[in-house]
């Protein structure tokens, strides 16, 4: 899994890749939010984002709040990362986009099992994202008749949309996907054909 680091302090950075990579993660690694903004436009972006609030360019906030902004074709979990430690200053970082949050000094530990609730968060986003796309894809074979019909009382032709009058069947074929196999009910079997009605009744004797 790709995890993106935006972070000017060459130490805080270093640490982050060090520990990120002895984890078995693909790092992304940029300087600033400038930097961190343009990766998470590129082909094949990291799902998951480490952003430090202050930096030079664009600051972790900002980039929260534009990525919630912009309709992405992943969703990103965001922890942003901070000195300040306010009640306030939680709030507004929580408030622009971010997932998680945590002051500086970290403690890898603690970031470590922060970035792991991260990781459940996503796949249960991508199960979700897979189950909402198969059952679109579901109602798409779904076809349903709907309204008031207009239909011939005497021979059964039914009014379409061009104000044509069509079998009932063909109607039914051409805006579902339904198929008829034309056969006899047992009441017509014996109205128009009571010869075959009778074969059908008689025991069979076994001869040819």
């Amino acid at each position: 899994m790709k995890v993106l680091i935006a972070e000017d302090s060459v130490t805080s950075r270093t640490v982050l890749e060090i520990m990120l990579k002895k984890l078995q993660f693909e790092v992304v690694s940029t300087r600033n939010g400038d930097e961190a903004w343009a990766a998470l436009q590129a082909e094949g972006v990291p799902k998951l984002a480490i952003l430090d609030w202050m930096m030079p360019g664009m600051d972790g906030v900002e980039i929260c709040r534009k990525v919630r902004s912009q309709e992405m074709s992943d969703r990103k979990y965001i922890i942003l990362l901070t000195a300040l430690d306010q009640k306030n200053d939680i709030v507004m970082g929580l408030d622009a986009g971010a997932d998680d949050y945590m002051t500086k000094p970290f403690d890898i530990e603690e970031l470590h099992a922060r970035i792991r609730v991260g990781q459940r968060i996503l796949r249960l986003q991508e199960n979700l994202a897979d189950r909402v796309e198969k059952l679109k894809d579901a109602l798409a074979h779904v076809t349903t008749l709907q309204g008031l019909l207009p239909i011939c009382k005497h021979c059964h032709k039914i009014k379409s949309d061009e104000d044509s009058w069509q079998k009932l069947e063909g109607y039914i074929e051409t805006h579902t996907e339904a198929a008829f196999s034309h056969s006899l009910c047992p009441d017509c079997l014996e109205k128009y054909s009571p010869q075959n009605q009778d074969k059908i009744s008689e025991p069979s004797d076994g001869g040819p």
